[in-house]
């Protein structure tokens, strides 16, 4: 059922529920872009002769502290210690276009194609446990995808879906891969989409989608229930750390933000540029366990590890 559209202010911030419209900027936070708050952490990653970074899609972490990394390259998955030395690679053949790449609670490996509209599961070695979607095939119903860009898991085991460049919506799947519901559509309204381009699901199970084009991240219950909004940045990448906190890759602007849940912004870091701290096209991040943040970019073809001055 489509749901009835309402106005969105993009630039006002809106404190009454159930909307929260414009990200709030705590004060006296740092917000100078300059990366006071975060700086570069050297010597990462460190790649082979024959490994040649494109466009940098996605980047997880798994219990272990080992990164993996996505791109649009010759050994598109890549693992890495925590402290940048190259482990292995897979992936070789399988891909049109690198996008998501998350890393579940059993360290199984998923990911996106964008462009053959695939949802892929493998587990740490590399082996396929699970493959969604009819590779190079586009649709819209309980079988197929169009262009979808990443992925998000419950507690329980279900998963999301943000099928974001063709069909703006989120799909919902039980933990064994078969379809539970969807919900979305082209707009502007709550509960519509202009390419849902991240997802990511905090403690309570509310579903947060980084609505890329509306400029605005959507917050849905379990069941695709809106709850509340927040905006002013083009979020490209989320993710929600274990204590609850939310950064946002956002491509345009090339910052990175840490916020509250409810789109309060505690410090931000980045501009456009391809010094070490800056970004272009920041496209995704994950935060390790052990603080350090890790940003991708698409047109920067590279990836940056950053750690608190705290």
């Amino acid at each position: 059922m489509k749901i009835p559209s309402l106005p969105i202010l993009i630039l006002a911030f809106i404190s009454t529920p159930p909307f929260t419209i414009a990200a709030e900027i705590l004060p006296g936070e740092n917000q100078s872009g300059s990366g006071v708050a975060y700086h570069v952490a050297p010597d990462f990653p460190q790649l082979t002769s024959k490994i040649v970074l494109e466009a940098v899609s996605a980047v997880a972490t798994d219990s272990k502290g080992d990164i993996l990394v996505f791109h649009r390259g010759e050994h598109p998955i890549l693992r890495f210690d925590r402290t940048g030395k190259l482990l292995r690679s897979f992936g070789d053949g399988l891909f049109t276009s690198a996008h998501g790449l998350r890393i579940d609670a059993d360290d199984n490996i998923w990911v996106t194609d964008n462009a053959n509209h695939t949802v892929i599961k493998f587990n740490r070695d590399g082996d396929i446990l699970l493959a969604l979607g009819k590779k190079n095939v586009a649709g819209q119903d309980t079988l197929h995808f169009n262009k979808p860009a990443d992925v998000a898991f419950a507690t329980n085991g279900d998963f999301y879906v943000a099928d974001g460049y063709g069909n703006s919506r989120v799909v919902k799947f039980n933990k064994d891969g078969q379809f539970l519901m969807a919900w979305g559509e082209k707009g502007t309204g709550p509960g519509e989409f202009n390419l849902p381009h991240a997802v990511q699901v905090d403690a309570e199970g509310r579903v947060y989608v980084g609505d890329r084009e509306n400029n605005r991240i959507q917050v849905f219950d379990a069941d695709g229930k809106f709850l509340r909004q927040f905006g002013g940045m083009a979020p490209f990448g989320l993710f929600i750390t274990p204590k609850q906190f939310l950064f946002v890759a956002d491509g345009r602007a090339n910052k990175v933000y840490k916020m509250t849940l409810d789109g309060k912004v505690l410090t931000s870091w980045g501009a456009t540029g391809e010094e070490p701290g800056n970004f272009r096209m920041a496209h995704a991040l994950t935060v390790a366990r052990d603080g350090a943040v890790y940003v991708t970019e698409i047109t920067g073809k590279r990836i940056q590890k950053f750690l608190s001055k705290d």
